[in-house]
């Protein structure tokens, strides 16, 4: 029986089809979609925030949506354990529920970017990396105008310390001017984790990379393995 992967759709999103197909992709793992009025997951064992621009990115990227109906259980959820992916937008979701440090700013440049990146993996123990090897390099395209991630030096510290930055942009690829190469990073259990690349957009040949497997293949193999 596959594990189910909750999509959560917010007005605004326009990635959560894509991320529906890269999780359908994976053997053992079966999406569906969460709508962001629900406060049911339906038993869904692991949750998605889907790149786009929530609620038009209105205030701040991401303020709106971490109010949305469906984040009080994915708070909850995620508070006891459950995994939860937050990509671009939903990394942005997931900085304003305080579910992960730091904040995501204005690209340095102060322009939307969008182009393929190297990133290198640092961290092995979350749900979504624990297939991955420490050092491994992932090819996955970005795209967004608010992805600098940022940190004041104690959180800065404290976040390196306890090996939570999972994702680094490697050979000068950071697009965006991210401290310390951030690209993403995790909470201090490891459960949630939260990336500026697009991985759903990375399952493909024909998009030039299939890297992104990489991630929902480790989440995959991470649910098998919790006993039902």
């Amino acid at each position: 029986m596959s594990a189910r992967v909750g999509v959560v759709v917010f007005p605004g999103a326009c990635d959560e089809r894509d991320a529906l197909l890269a999780v359908d992709r994976v053997a053992g793992l079966e999406a569906q979609y969460l709508p962001h009025v629900e406060r049911d997951l339906k038993g869904s064992d692991a949750v998605l925030l889907p790149g786009g621009f929530s609620y038009g990115d209105y205030l701040r990227a991401g303020a709106i949506a971490r109010f949305a109906p469906v984040m009080e259980r994915v708070i909850e959820f995620a508070r006891e354990g459950g995994p939860v992916l937050g990509i671009c937008n939903g990394f942005q979701i997931l900085c304003e529920a305080r579910l992960l440090p730091g904040a995501l700013l204005v690209n340095e440049h102060l322009k939307f970017t969008c182009r393929q990146v190297l990133v290198s993996v640092e961290g092995t123990d979350t749900p979504f990396t624990s297939g991955c090897t420490t050092g491994e390099r992932l090819s996955m395209p970005v795209k967004h105008t608010t992805g600098r991630w940022f940190a004041p030096p104690g959180v800065l510290e404290q976040v390196e310390a306890a090996g939570q930055v999972t994702l680094r942009y490697a050979d000068g690829t950071n697009p965006n001017g991210s401290l310390h190469d951030v690209a993403g990073v995790a909470n201090e259990q490891g459960n949630v984790f939260g990336l500026m690349p697009h991985c759903e957009h990375a399952t493909d040949e024909l998009t030039g990379s299939t890297d992104g497997l990489r991630l929902f293949g480790s989440l995959a193999t991470h649910l098998s393995a919790i006993p039902a």
